[in-house]
């Protein structure tokens, strides 16, 4: 692992230390799609104590013997991606949609009601949907094959939608509150919130994983 540094971009540390990515989410810093900006920087727009984070980014325990994706083969990778990232949002989302069109149902007569929320869960359902498709059947192939010379337009597409997937994530969190879940919410209200938690800590992983390991190497000569 190299010695941490403010100037190292948030991606960066999010591939260097396992433990950088769920202090990250906790501070509701963008380390996938705007992964690219240096971690000084974003604490000074933010008014963070940068050398705070970096402490509890180099005390944060660590799993035990993590994957060091940067150092795995493309195929391994991709595997990862495909069976359990995409399998994931494959199950989870329809259940969210489902969720929350309950409780939208249930306590529509709230002021806190996330209104538009379960709309709002099926669009992103069908768009994931389409995303995955494309890096499955066209992007996916195309790499495990080492045709690194076709890769550049697939990959600018599935960025631009990964793009659109962070601008998803923060809609989610305007129409609840931050999810945080007022006093009068239900069991299933409050389960809701805490599922897309864990799935936008999840989608920023899995995007953090292809934006800045998995595509970088893929575009290797």
């Amino acid at each position: 692992m190299t010695t941490l540094d403010p100037t190292m971009t948030l991606a960066e540390l999010a591939t260097d230390r396992p433990g950088a990515s769920r202090v990250f989410h906790r501070l509701g810093l963008d380390f996938c799609c705007g992964g690219k900006r240096p971690l000084s920087d974003v604490c000074a727009e933010r008014g963070l104590d940068v050398a705070g984070i970096l402490a509890e980014i180099e005390s944060a325990q660590p799993e035990s013997n993590p994957v060091r994706w940067a150092e795995r083969p493309v195929s391994d990778i991709v595997e990862f991606i495909v069976n359990h990232y995409h399998a994931r949002l494959r199950e989870e989302l329809p259940e969210l949609v489902e969720l929350a069109r309950r409780v939208e149902t249930r306590h529509a007569d709230k002021a806190t009601c996330p209104k538009g929320l379960a709309d709002h869960l099926e669009a992103v359902h069908a768009s994931v949907l389409d995303h995955l498709h494309k890096e499955e059947q066209i992007l996916f192939p195309l790499i495990l094959r080492g045709e690194s010379e076709y890769v550049g337009g697939p990959i600018h597409v599935m960025v631009l939608e990964h793009d659109d997937h962070g601008r998803n994530l923060e809609i989610i969190r305007e129409l609840t509150n931050g999810l945080t879940p007022p006093e009068e919410a239900c069991t299933s209200w409050r389960a809701l919130y805490l599922r897309l938690d864990a799935l936008e800590a999840e989608l920023m992983e899995h995007i953090h994983l292809e934006n800045h390991v998995l595509f970088p190497r893929a575009t290797e000569a």
